[in-house]
């Protein structure tokens, strides 16, 4: 089984990805957060600061591209070639009603005329020549059937991989992933498929391949925020090392701190980090409230601290939200 990092907006940029890199193992592609495409305005300074090679030399990183318009797609993929990479990823799956309001990512799975038009411009285009490109789908924006109608889309084009979420845009991740269409895409794909949806244990894991034994590829998200770890666990059954999970913590801190300097910056990014990696404890609320609390470097760090000190890893963390 390949393993995929999920790009998490807010969470998994390069300090992180970087600082998972040095600490955790069998992890084979990271993939970026989103770029929103725009001939006119370019990258950001925060888009470019993510992929620059410089800043992901330690691991292979796939940039993903949201777009739902082919030039500004294709102009953007040239600039991300021209920076080194041979991989670009499509976002046919972000949920977000601020993304889908203006018909990008699991919004734009209801144009499927307009889809196949994109697809048909860019598969066609210069640029696949230099680049391979993968897409990561939903199942439709209102309904899974949806689906049927998107994979003959799909198949008219030599796809990478497709990356599935088998989820509707409506369901956000609520619910649970439809592994009855999931199925059936294993047989109507003319591509490789990924799956991508809901892994947050090691149980999780033998109950999929144990359905799926076919699946090769397998994006982890947020079961990887939660549990950084858990691959490692999937492939050896062992328990995670605090001291690996604390040098990990300290690796990101660190990042912070250098990039972003001002303390509450700095400390709001460890938050939300927090929200995930204190499912990996045996008692959260305290400390997870204490975390929210600290309003300066030296009250963080005495909660983590304690945290680490005082805590011990559960064994097959886990998160179901």
């Amino acid at each position: 089984m390949q393993f995929y990092y999920a790009p998490l907006e807010g969470v998994v940029g390069h300090i992180y990805r970087n600082a998972h890199k040095a600490n955790f193992k069998h992890i084979d592609k990271y993939f970026a957060p989103f770029i929103v495409s725009d001939q006119k305005k370019g990258f950001s300074t925060k888009d470019l600061d993510d992929i620059l090679f410089e800043n992901n030399n330690t691991l292979l990183l796939v940039p993903q591209i949201l777009s739902n318009n082919a030039q500004d797609f294709m102009h953007t993929a040239q600039k991300i070639n021209q920076m080194g990479y041979r991989e670009i990823n499509f976002n046919l799956g972000c949920p977000s009603k601020k993304v889908v309001s203006r018909n990008r990512g699991s919004g734009f799975l209801a144009h499927k005329e307009a889809l196949n038009l994109f697809l048909e411009d860019i598969y066609s285009s210069q640029i696949t020549q230099n680049m391979e490109i993968s897409i990561k789908t939903r199942l439709g924006k209102t309904h899974p059937d949806e689906f049927y109608g998107l994979i003959e889309i799909f198949n008219q084009y030599p796809v990478k991989e497709l990356i599935i979420h088998p989820r509707i845009q409506t369901d956000i991740y609520r619910n649970k992933p439809n592994l009855k269409i999931f199925k059936e895409a294993l047989s109507l794909s003319r591509n490789p498929i990924c799956y991508n949806g809901d892994i947050f244990t090691v149980s999780d894991y033998r109950d999929f391949t144990n359905a799926f034994p076919e699946v090769e590829i397998m994006m982890l998200g947020r079961g990887l925020l939660t549990n950084p770890d858990l691959v490692n666990l999937i492939k050896t059954n062992s328990k995670m090392d605090k001291n690996v999970l604390s040098a990990f913590h300290d690796d990101i801190y660190a990042g912070y701190q250098r990039s972003l300097v001002v303390d509450r910056k700095v400390l709001s990014k460890m938050k939300e980090i927090w929200y995930y990696l204190i499912q990996s404890f045996t008692a959260k609320a305290p400390y997870l409230m204490a975390i929210r609390k600290a309003m300066s470097f030296e009250a963080y760090e005495s909660v983590i601290e304690k945290l680490f000190d005082e805590q011990e890893i559960v064994m097959h963390s886990g998160y179901s939200q």
